[in-house]
Order: structure tokens, then C-alpha cells, then sequence
């Protein structure tokens, strides 16, 4: 009897301890879940902002091309601005003109190279790099213009072979994440003969430590001509990098020469190859191909005439007529690796026979928002895929404060998207709601948001994290700016004006810069007024052109009849009172 309850009451115990395993493991499975819909709407939000980013860069080279046949001052007056954007009767720089007031001085304690470059100057440079330095101007501006003059005898596709016991690596866009660079090269070997590499374009901008990627892989190019194969991006352009941080970088970096560096760095892009044949059998190429994509056509075009993406010149005599009976050639049966600047296909195979979409900056958009890879192909073998991620103190932290971090970052991103739209945000609430309660339901207060911004969002699923619902589940839609506002700098100046300036600001901040062609940061009243009544006329913008009169007048600080354009759109900007995402979580995970 005794021994049969005390095994009754070990069996009952059991029982009780593998149902409160059980129920620990549901709600581990359900919080994990939970934490991963999270992150996976924090990463649409990314690449939805993202997304639109790229459309309005479309419509930003539309109103170059507007700029240039009605802005008869600049057509009239001002030749070297037509020149610089349409990109012809581009000059060589004499490289004596450069180089030949540039000193090293003794004091310089960063890497010196040595010319003509060897493997060690990789290694050299590499270790510097690790510890900080920087590379002096006069090398930089070396290693510039001899990579130049190695593309200029390049084809617009170089080719290489590989062998069952040679791969060849393939990386896809760096974005100035140095970290990435070394952990690649720390995992995968450096470039060499029995090493070869594919780097396919967007080499720069957003990165802190673009310059520094730029120099490994130039210099690694010198050094191995034929075994590192360099393909240009459409990030490998003046004009985006005036808006994505690239030109930033170089003028703090190089205070003195960094104008020097940027002018002959324009003509190094336009030397870059377009792509890279492996095997005669996979295209490298970056941004994308079609089943109209022309190989003749490619082959054919004068690269260098691309100064950037965003103002393409005149097609090449006879182009449009061969274009249609050279459709696709060759890439027909072949297969192809593209990079470009969205996450959102990364590693995964397309219908184009065969199509792999490569990224490898890790840590995109946020620590820990996603991985970074590199391929490895070789004759007659399937791809071998390889991702990584750069790690520090944040991406030891448990997944529910990793996945705060990443959504907190994409929902003020969103918010800010929100506020610079807000006067027409308000409208459209204000239609749906007939009764002037202020309120409005779930499905009403998305279909205002999809509406007007245009991103493609789960606004219901994501409406907990941007607005406040009452206890009917009714939306107060004014809550949707409760804790953020643009800044004013002028009291007086209308919210409309505040709204349009903070939301194309970085389409302006490119237009001021290719107008200020000597980077001085200054630029005339008239140029002001002028290019802003064709920006307004161009993008559909409704506003009294006396208000930005009475704005530019108070931002003219000095009375000198100009204005510091970058310190004029810095004046505006976004204040977050608070952040419900960064309240504490005391559910651990």
C-alpha cells in the first residue's frame, strides 16, 4: 500500500511538472513568434521607406532634365553647371595639378605607400584601417588616379574563368560598413591569384567608413588586376553620394584636398564596368536585369558618358534602332547575380532561369535588423552561399530587447514619414469623418494612411504602435502626431512650408549642391527663388512664394545676399517628445 501511494504521488508530480513544461513551451513558442512579426514588420517599414526612396530618385532626374530646359539663367550664364550635369566634354585632370602641392609631412604617422603597389600595401592598409587611420590625401589621390588609368583599358564587361578547384567569390553592396570588408576578408581570405572576387557596386554611402572600403578595394585592384573585378552601382555617382552621405564623409574627412578627392573620384566611377562574366555563363551585374536586357547594347555604350544615374545622356547614335533585334542575346541561358539596396530579396532565387540577389551589408538598417553574404561559384558546382553578421555588445543582448531596438528605429522613421505629410494626413481623416468626432475606425484611419503615403503597410497590425484606441476600438486619428513635431524656424512661417521643405530636403540638399559647383556651401538669393519656383512648379507644390521669401530673408543671417543652403535645411527638423517603444519591457525572453 505505502509503496503504491508514494508511486501514485511521484506519477502526479510528473504529470504536473510536464504540464507546466508544456505550458512554459507555448508561451516561449508564442512570445518567440510574437517577437519575430515584430521584427518582420519593422523590416517592411525599412524597406517600404526605402522603396520610395528609389521611386522619388526617378522622379528627382525627371526635374533635372525640367531644370535644364527652363532655367535659362543657369542654360544662358552658367555652361560649367550644364557641363557637370549632362556630363560632357569631360577633361583629363593633369594628375601633376593635384599632387604636385601636396606634401607628406614627417609628422604623418598613418599607412604610406609605396608605388608600384604590392600585397603588402593591402595589409599595410588593412591594419591601419582597423586602428582608425587615416590614409593622407596625397596617396588617396595616388591610388585615384592610377586606378583610373587601369580602368580607362578595360571592356564594359571584363570576364574570367573559374575551375572546380578555383572558386571565385562574389560580394554584394558594402555601403561603407568597413566591418563587414574585414570580417569577409578575415573569413573568406584576401584577394590573390588562387583567390579571385567579384565586388558588385554600391561600395559607399550611408556607411561611416565608405572612403575606407574604397581604398582596400582599389588598392587590392591594383595589386591584382585580373583577380579583382570591380562593378559600378548606381551609389558609384556624385549626385547620390551628395545625398547619401559619401560626399559628407570625404569633405570631414579631407578637410583641405576633399574637393580635390571628389572631382577625380566623379571620373573614376564613369571608368567602372558595368559587370563581370564568369564563365561565359554568369552575368554580375548590379541593380537588375530583364528578359529585354541587351548585352550587344551594353557592350557598345560609351560608359563614361554615365556620369550618374539620376542624368543619363543621349543614347549612342543608332541604339534605338538595333534595340529590338538584339534582345537579350546570350543571357537568354545564362544565370545571373544582381546586388542593389533592398534587403527584401536577399538569397533568394528568381524566375529568370536562374537569378540570386546578394547582399553583404550586415547591420543595414538598424544592429542586428539582418545578415550580410558572399557566393562562391565555380565551373560545373551549384553556388555555395555564406552569411555572416557583425556582432558587438548590442547583438548579445536577449531577442526581445534586439527586436525593441530595430522597431523603435523603424517606427520613428515612420513617424517622421508621418509628420512631413501631416497637413494632408489631416485632410483625409478629416473626410472620413463625416460625424466631426475626431475619431475614426481601424480600417478607415489605414485606408487614410495607404492613401496618402503610399507604402504598401499592415496599418492595422502596426495602428497599436503609432495611434491611441479607445475602448470601442475607435481611433483617435490626431493622436497619429501626438509626440512628434517638425521644429519651426521661423515662428510665422506656415505649416505647409515647413512640411514640403522637411519632406523633399534631401532632394533639395542634391539640387543646392550641383548648384553650388565650387562646394563653398553658399548660394545667391536669386539662385534660391529661382530654383525654387521651378521646384514648385515641377513637383506640384502649392505655396505662397512670399512666405519662402520672408523665410530665406531671416535665414540670410548676415544680410550678404546669400544663404548657407545645408544650415538652412538643417533648421528643420523633427522633434520625438517621446518613444512608447522605449518604455522597459519586463517580459524577458
Amino acid at each position: 500500500m505505502g509503496c503504491g501511494t508514494s508511486s501514485s504521488v511521484k506519477d502526479k508530480k510528473s504529470e504536473t511538472a510536464l504540464k507546466a513544461a508544456l505550458v512554459i513551451q507555448n508561451w516561449y513558442r508564442g512570445r518567440s513568434a510574437q517577437l519575430k512579426t515584430r521584427q518582420r514588420y519593422a523590416l517592411t517599414i525599412f524597406q517600404s521607406i526605402e522603396y520610395a526612396d528609389e521611386q522619388g530618385q526617378l522622379q528627382l532626374s525627371n526635374f533635372f532634365s525640367f531644370m535644364l530646359e527652363n532655367y535659362t539663367r543657369v542654360l544662358e550664364e552658367d555652361s560649367e553647371l550644364v557641363t557637370h550635369l549632362l556630363g560632357s566634354n569631360i577633361q583629363d585632370k593633369d594628375r601633376r595639378d593635384y599632387l604636385g602641392l601636396i606634401d607628406v609631412p614627417d609628422s604623418y604617422c598613418g599607412p604610406r605607400l609605396q608605388f608600384p603597389l604590392t600585397f603588402t600595401d593591402i595589409d599595410l592598409l588593412i591594419e591601419a584601417f582597423k586602428q582608425q587611420q587615416i590614409l593622407h590625401a596625397y596617396y588617396v589621390l595616388e591610388v585615384l588616379f592610377e586606378t583610373k588609368k587601369l580602368l580607362q583599358r578595360m571592356p564594359n564587361f571584363t570576364h574570367t574563368k573559374t575551375s572546380p578547384s578555383k572558386e571565385i567569390t562574389i560580394c554584394g553592396d558594402l555601403h561603407g560598413k568597413l566591418d563587414d570588408l574585414f570580417l569577409i576578408y578575415s573569413k573568406n581570405g584576401l584577394p590573390s591569384v588562387s583567390n579571385p572576387y567579384v565586388f558588385n557596386g554600391d561600395f559607399v554611402d550611408r556607411g561611416k567608413n565608405s572612403m575606407e572600403i574604397l581604398m582596400i578595394l582599389f588598392v587590392s585592384f591594383l595589386v591584382y588586376p585580373n583577380d579583382l573585378h570591380l562593378n559600378r552601382g548606381n551609389h558609384e555617382d556624385f549626385m547620390m553620394n551628395k545625398r547619401y552621405g559619401f560626399t559628407k564623409e570625404v569633405l570631414n574627412k579631407y578637410k583641405l584636398h576633399g574637393k580635390k578627392i571628389l572631382q577625380i573620384l566623379e571620373d573614376v566611377y564613369t571608368w567602372l564596368p558595368i559587370g563581370t562574366i564568369i564563365d561565359n555563363e554568369i552575368l554580375v551585374v548590379h541593380g537588375g536585369i530583364s528578359e529585354s536586357t541587351d548585352l550587344n547594347l551594353l557592350h557598345r555604350i560609351e560608359r563614361n558618358k554615365f556620369k550618374s544615374v539620376l542624368m543619363p545622356p543621349v543614347p549612342i547614335d543608332g541604339d534605338r534602332a538595333t534595340e529590338k533585334e538584339n534582345k537579350v542575346g546570350t543571357t537568354s541561358t545564362a544565370r545571373g547575380i544582381r546586388t542593389n539596396g533592398s534587403l527584401s530579396e536577399q538569397l533568394t532565387k528568381h524566375e529568370w532561369d536562374q537569378v540570386i540577389t546578394v547582399f553583404s551589408a550586415s547591420n543595414y538598417y538598424e544592429e542586428g535588423s539582418n545578415r550580410g553574404a558572399y557566393i562562391r561559384v565555380s565551373s560545373g558546382t551549384p553556388p555555395r552561399f555564406f552569411q555572416y553578421q557583425m556582432t558587438s555588445a548590442t547583438c548579445l543582448r536577449p531577442l526581445y530587447q534586439r527586436v525593441n531596438a530595430v522597431e523603435s528605429s523603424a517606427i520613428r522613421m515612420l513617424k517622421e514619414r508621418m509628420i512631413s505629410r501631416k497637413t494632408d494626413l489631416i485632410r483625409a481623416f478629416q473626410l472620413q469623418d463625416c460625424s466631426k468626432s475626431g475619431k475614426l475606425s481601424v480600417g478607415q484611419w489605414a485606408f487614410s494612411m495607404e492613401n496618402v503615403l503610399g507604402l504598401s503597410l499592415p496599418w492595422r497590425s502596426l495602428s497599436s504602435r503609432l495611434v491611441t484606441t479607445d475602448k470601442d476600438g475607435n481611433i483617435d486619428y490626431m493622436s497619429s502626431f501626438q509626440d512628434i513635431h517638425i521644429q519651426k524656424p521661423v515662428k510665422e512661417v506656415q505649416p505647409t512650408l515647413i512640411e514640403t521643405v522637411y519632406r523633399y530636403r534631401s532632394d533639395l540638399q542634391i539640387i543646392f549642391n550641383v548648384i553650388d559647383s565650387d562646394h563653398s556651401g553658399l548660394i545667391s538669393m536669386e539662385e534660391f527663388r529661382s530654383m525654387w519656383k521651378l521646384f514648385t512648379s515641377y513637383y506640384s507644390v502649392c505655396i505662397d512664394d512670399s512666405q519662402l521669401d520672408e523665410l530665406a530673408e531671416r535665414m540670410d543671417l548676415n544680410k550678404d545676399g546669400s544663404i548657407d543652403f545645408n544650415e538652412f535645411l538643417k533648421a528643420f527638423y523633427v522633434v520625438h517628445k517621446f518613444d512608447k517603444l522605449n518604455k522597459s519591457d519586463t517580459t524577458c525572453l
